[in-house]
């Protein structure tokens, strides 16, 4: 489950989850339509000293990059010599592009500038910290609600897959490729959404006999501080300084 991994005492995790969750958004934003490696590598440089500050165990970091990077590393296996341009390397009777090397690069710094900045957030904020800072901040209530459940049921639908899957090996199945293999995880899939459909209707039936009526309560109250301001106002400044120097380039 995901759960807060930074010092209690570090600096991240004392500020207001609002601020942390308007830098991140600010921070992707800007990260995810900049194009110039000085903006990207400083975005990266910047990120590696927020996950210091926060205390953020090292293992901990690899462990969350390992999903990204892996889709990565499919993206470099096809972009460079799909995508058209200069000449720079020939493996057999496939050639990789200059500009299809820089792109996919690019990706990568992206990507890994992002979840860091995700991470960060997340292991500085209990979860449903940022669930009230989300609403508190006036986003829908049902991107929040969405947000809730999917955290406090997605280890459910876990246990519920490795259920139909050990049962399926019970009975002798042996994935292959082949149309059998196709057809039994089209079948797993399909009863693990009527399980997940069925269990949602029992969850939602049993709130609402609790009272439910369609808002979240908070015993905690959110404050902004000194060093929120402070924060806010250095990270606002960097990433301006950043946009800044990305529209110079491209002017």
């Amino acid at each position: 489950m995901i759960k807060e991994i930074s010092g209690s005492d570090s600096i991240i995790y004392c500020l207001d989850p609002r601020v942390k969750i308007i830098i991140a958004i600010l921070f992707s934003v800007m990260v995810a339509v900049s194009d110039r490696f000085l903006v990207l590598i400083s975005a990266l440089i910047l990120n590696l000293f927020i996950i210091i500050t926060a205390r953020v165990p090292i293992k901990e970091v690899f462990k969350r990059l390992i999903p990204v990077n892996t889709l990565l590393i499919f993206l470099w296996l096809f972009l460079p010599f799909t995508f058209a341009g200069e000449d720079l390397f020939s493996i057999g009777s496939l050639t990789g592009t200059r500009e299809g090397v820089l792109f996919a690069f690019r990706i990568t710094i992206k990507s890994n500038a992002i979840m860091l900045m995700l991470i960060a957030l997340a292991a500085s904020t209990p979860i449903f910290t940022i669930g009230h800072a989300m609403h508190q901040l006036g986003m829908p209530e049902k991107l929040v609600h969405l947000f809730f459940f999917t955290y406090r049921y997605l280890h459910v639908i876990h246990k519920e897959y490795i259920r139909l899957v050990n049962s399926m090996k019970i009975r002798g199945f042996k994935p292959k490729t082949d149309l059998h293999t196709y057809k039994s995880y089209a079948h797993l899939i399909g009863m693990l959404l009527v399980r997940g459909f069925d269990r949602g209707q029992r969850v939602h039936n049993a709130m609402i006999c609790r009272g439910f009526s369609g808002k979240f309560y908070s015993l905690s109250n959110f404050s902004i501080s000194r060093a929120d301001v402070i924060a806010l106002i250095l990270m606002a400044g960097f990433i301006l300084m950043l946009v800044i120097l990305e529209w110079t380039q491209t002017t």
